[in-house]
């Protein structure tokens, strides 16, 4: 049975919410942030074929490989929603970007020592029903990278779960109504997400689980992935992961 990330009617009606004028907006900000935290120049020259290679997972639309791209990185985007990845190679080519697009579930892919930097952006991490395929997935990001390379994660870390709270809320976005439920699952193992949107007198609603790691769990993991060291932060411009933490950012160094 297919599991819920995989139903593209969600994704393709639930993008223009989730990816609105405020994360197009931060994308330079992000940008220079990963290329920081992996100790990478922020533009990297064209002229160098043997430069950074950076490998973007759950890639959606492209919205950080294409700026990678125009800063004159080698990116690779892997997703498993077609429609996602279309979109972003019609983008690569109105801007004359060379970036490649893969389908494929981040379970499956891996390319063995070739890549700088592996992502994992914007609360993509935690999706799959057995928490032994997170553990795969670090693995696999692990394996594409040269010795030296770092894995970036940004997720929803568990204490800024509990922190910022709230059952329900609703707001207007890309002309519909959203209506937005939360509980925690488990112990707040994972949170429970029920999103509702309505336009013009239709609803489409769809409910599921992301699983919550606390900066030790999320760290541990990439221990056990087989990361030789682990850094946690709270924002891009590397803060503390404390109190006052805006996201947790995971980096794994190979």
């Amino acid at each position: 049975m297919p599991e819920w990330f995989e139903d593209i009617h969600f994704w393709e009606n639930y993008g223009p919410i989730m990816f609105d004028r405020k994360r197009w907006d931060e994308v330079p900000l992000v940008a220079d942030g990963v290329t920081g935290i992996a100790r990478l120049d922020l533009y990297n020259n064209t002229a160098d074929p043997g430069g950074p290679k950076v490998l973007d997972l759950c890639c959606g639309f492209g919205r950080i490989a294409l700026e990678l791209a125009r800063r004159g990185f080698s990116v690779t985007g892997v997703d498993i929603t077609e429609t996602y990845l279309n979109t972003g190679r019609e983008d690569a080519a109105y801007e004359k970007l060379d970036i490649e697009f893969i389908q494929q579930d981040v379970r499956v892919f891996k390319q063995p020592n070739a890549f700088d930097l592996a992502l994992n952006l914007y609360i993509s991490f935690g999706y799959f029903d057995d928490p032994k395929d997170d553990l795969l997935f670090a693995k696999n990001a692990r394996e594409s990278l040269k010795p030296g390379g770092s894995f970036i994660i940004e997720t929803l870390g568990k204490e800024i779960a509990v922190r910022d709270f709230v059952e329900t809320e609703w707001f207007e976005r890309a002309g519909y109504t959203v209506l937005t439920e939360y509980a925690p699952v488990d112990s707040w193992a994972g949170l429970k997400n029920r999103w509702i949107l309505i336009k013009n007198g239709e609803r489409i609603e769809k409910t599921f689980i992301q699983r919550l790691y606390s900066a030790a769990e999320l760290r541990q993991l990439l221990f056990d992935a087989g990361f030789r060291a682990v850094e946690l932060y709270g924002s891009w411009e590397e803060a503390p992961y404390d109190h006052r933490a805006e996201m947790l950012i995971a980096v794994g160094r190979k």
